[in-house]
């Protein structure tokens, strides 16, 4: 276990853990402990079933400071390797769910519950070698897509932020050491907090980080405690210089009157940052607000000025969501299928080297 850090305790400072039975007698669990001594301890049936944090409706007063003070140490059941073919071309079991920032438009909270702070799961070598299976009965990549084109991506980050994860334990450590020692898979995930302990982990080409870009004004609305653009924009050629593959993740694009003005800015400000060898390793993707009734009536009890953004129904119509999620909002289609185009066509002109691996 490395040396303790400074936990940036604007996003974390764990002062109560809610713990599974079975935890204690995992040594991660045990490390976990370790490193919060002072944080109140309360015994849990489930991780998944704590009424205090789970459809607790009261808790959206404290919603931010639910994910601030509060985490959640479990055992992961199972660990199944999902297919996917976007953002790479497996999920991996996650080593964690939730998170400690806020973004109001994110779909994770909608799994649990209100707040959902981050849940870590303690049993990490199950999950690793899960995953080890998974890829060994894979064998070489033989055909490329547009995922990559010489390895099997597994996006290890689904339901929380690694890059915050990072700071309660060395689950994300193991994981991407598991994926350097894999010889036909690479890691990937999306973040959007600036974690600059990751550089030191020395990748060696096999894990790619996609950095979560929007326009600073937007992203000081709806991105809730998270790092600001400028930090996300300027470790681009950090983490690249330490031997990360980064690419950006435009996700959500959210519709304004000015949304053209704004990303046209966005794009000239990663352009002016980033080094030329940074630039011909790019590639982008892109993907649309989608929403949620139910989220759209939380937000509106703990940040309304979001919703004002966030839901536009003249613009927007249901769509089933094919993940179990339940109804969802989209833009219309035929107009968002307008602004794809837009969006793409403005990328190209001011970043033409930024590949475009996927946008809907």
């Amino acid at each position: 276990m490395r040396a303790e850090v400074d936990h940036p305790t604007r996003v974390l400072s764990v002062d109560r853990i809610y713990f599974e039975p079975a935890v204690i007698g995992y040594l991660r669990g045990q490390e976990i402990f370790n490193r919060f001594p002072e944080a109140e301890r309360i015994e849990v049936r489930s991780h998944w079933q704590i009424p205090e944090l789970h459809g607790n409706q009261e808790a959206l007063e404290e919603w931010v400071q639910v994910k601030r003070t509060n985490l959640v140490l479990g055992v992961r059941k199972t660990a199944p390797v999902v297919t996917n073919g976007r953002s790479g071309d497996f999920i991996a079991p996650g080593h964690a769910n939730g998170c400690a920032m806020a973004c109001v438009y994110c779909y994770v909270p909608r799994r649990k519950g209100y707040a959902n702070p981050i849940t870590v799961f303690v049993n990490i070598e199950q999950i690793c070698a899960s995953i080890a299976r998974h890829a060994a009965k894979l064998g070489t990549k033989s055909t490329p897509n547009q995922v990559d084109p010489k390895f099997w991506v597994y996006d290890i980050g689904c339901n929380s932020d690694c890059s915050v994860d990072d700071l309660i334990s060395d689950n994300v450590r193991d994981v991407l050491d598991l994926f350097k020692r894999l010889p036909n898979a690479k890691a990937s995930f999306a973040t959007k907090f600036v974690n600059r302990d990751l550089l030191d982990y020395d990748p060696k080409g096999k894990v790619r980080i996609r950095f979560s870009l929007m326009p600073a004004d937007l992203a000081r609305v709806v991105d809730v405690r998270t790092s600001n653009m400028a930090d996300r924009i300027s470790a681009i050629n950090d983490f690249f210089e330490a031997g990360y593959e980064v690419h950006l993740n435009f996700s959500p694009v959210i519709y304004s009157s000015t949304w053209q003005a704004d990303y046209a800015e966005l794009f000239d400000q990663i352009d002016s940052s980033i080094c030329g060898a940074a630039k011909q390793q790019l590639a982008a993707e892109i993907i649309f607000l989608t929403h949620n009734e139910a989220q759209h009536q939380m937000n509106l009890q703990w940040h309304p000025k979001a919703e004002e953004l966030l839901w536009q129904p003249e613009l927007q119509e249901q769509k089933v969501s094919l993940n179990g999620g339940g109804v969802n909002l989209r833009y219309r289609r035929g107009f968002k299928g307008q602004l794809v185009q837009e969006f793409c066509a403005l990328l190209k002109a001011k970043m033409p080297y930024c590949r475009v691996r996927y946008a809907f």
